[in-house]
């Protein structure tokens, strides 16, 4: 019997690096994640690829994948909306592949509701000034949208009790090692391990 694929929820407030640290990860030869792209209606920010980065739709397209329920999560974000195909997401679990899931705060209570088995890791600022200092220095926000970023973080941060698992992204390097050894960590739970060896059992 194939073990079903791990759902991997990566998460936090905005600016706290969650995008450089699944790039990092997804670098390392030896990843074997899924990385499943999000769709958003936000412009492509400098360097930016469509269908790498995210699927960059129009609002209205956006509207229409969420009424067709084509969506595992959605959220608006200062503006723009943010989702996961859904179709994607299981077809994966199902032939025994991890998935990893980089989504705001939002989305990933939605997907803890539809799927309580996944795994949730908050990624968080070393502080608040910190988290602060990384989003203005992206240089792409006007001071209104970083202190609503601001205010939203702070929020956000307060939710964290819905997760499994918290990173702090002090150091990109660090913050990657502790997601992999985590993920490792959920590979070998009991509840997980001995599904297999019950149905070893029964074949015998």
């Amino acid at each position: 019997m194939r073990e079903k694929g791990l759902l991997i929820v990566l998460s936090g407030p905005s600016g706290v690096g969650k995008g450089t640290v699944r790039k990092e990860i997804f670098s390392q030869p030896d990843t074997a994640f899924e990385y499943s792209i999000s769709m958003t209606t936000r412009k492509p920010r400098e360097g930016e690829v469509d269908g790498i980065d995210y699927f960059f739709k129009t609002r209205e397209e956006f509207e229409e994948l969420i009424e067709q329920d084509k969506l595992l999560e959605y959220a608006e974000f200062v503006g723009n909306f943010y989702g996961t195909p859904v179709d994607y997401v299981r077809e994966t679990l199902v032939a025994g592949k991890d998935v990893f899931l980089e989504i705001e705060v939002q989305g990933a209570r939605q997907v803890r509701e539809k799927f309580p088995e996944g795994l949730f890791i908050f990624l968080a600022p070393p502080s608040l000034s910190e988290l602060q200092n990384r989003i203005v220095t992206r240089g792409t926000e006007t001071e209104e949208v970083i202190q609503r970023r601001m205010q939203t973080a702070k929020e956000e941060i307060e939710l964290m009790d819905l997760y499994d698992y918290v990173v702090e992204n002090d150091r990109i390097e660090a913050a990657c090692q502790k997601i992999n050894a985590i993920v490792i960590a959920e590979h070998c739970r009991r509840e997980r391990v001995s599904i297999r060896y019950k149905k070893m059992l029964e074949a015998e």
